[in-house]
């Protein structure tokens, strides 16, 4: 089965307004760039994005944000984005703030069909209100459910044509749990190869998780911070 997609255009051409999707990445490494530019240029709008955070105001999610696409937040913290800041200090952007741990294992549980499960972690805090909570060997805890998605956006290192993908050390991060948590996966790489040419040894998520794939081009794959030592 042939899943490759001619260009990122075309494939966020299939991302109706309002949709909620997922996007790989942590701070600026790993991000599914030409999908999140494309989409950018579209001017879809009314998004949910799922992403462990926005990354920086000019860049990533970051562009999304200030055309005013995104409507609503799923991430696990605000971080270097000023732009997000202040439209979640405005009330103009609706946030949901899951702590990081959580976050992933949500995704994870979505992906493995599981119907929810208890962790200790945000008990006692607002993060807790309205969810059911647990005893359990004399602990506390707090009932969360899995996060699901209408799409994800993916990134990997390589990938083939039956959507089987290699991810390159960190920029793994959340690319591969999100492939399994989303109804239609659209996975980006740097480099696109025939079936039989991956090691399937180094195959993190098989293609029967991947409903399209894309060559990716022009990575910037910048630094968010950049921090050198003198001598």
């Amino acid at each position: 089965m042939n899943k490759v997609l001619a260009s990122a255009e075309a494939a966020v051409a299939l991302i109706p307004h309002g949709a909620t999707i997922m996007m790989g990445g942590f701070g600026l490494c790993g991000l599914p760039e030409n999908l999140i530019k494309a989409l950018h240029a579209r001017g879809t709008k009314g998004l949910t994005v799922i992403s462990n955070n926005a990354g920086v105001d000019d860049f990533g999610i970051g562009i999304l944000l200030r055309s005013r696409q995104i409507t609503k937040m799923i991430a696990t913290y605000v971080g270097e984005n000023k732009e997000f800041e202040r439209q979640f200090l405005n009330g103009e952007i609706e946030v949901e703030l899951v702590p990081q741990g959580t976050f992933a294992e949500r995704i994870r549980a979505a992906g493995a069909g599981i119907g929810g499960f208890f962790t200790p972690t945000a008990y006692g805090t607002l993060a807790a209100e309205g969810k059911e909570t647990r005893v359990i060997g004399g602990k506390p805890y707090v009932l969360e459910s899995p996060i699901h998605a209408e799409f994800a956006f993916v990134r990997a290192h390589r990938g083939d044509r039956a959507g089987n993908l290699v991810y390159r050390r960190t920029a793994r991060n959340f690319n591969p749990v999100m492939a399994t948590a989303a109804r239609v996966t659209i996975a980006e790489v740097e480099e696109l190869v025939e079936p039989g040419q991956l090691d399937p040894d180094h195959v993190i998520t098989p293609g029967i998780f991947v409903r399209h794939i894309l060559q990716g081009v022009a990575y910037e794959n910048r630094i968010e911070k950049r921090t050198t030592r003198t001598d």
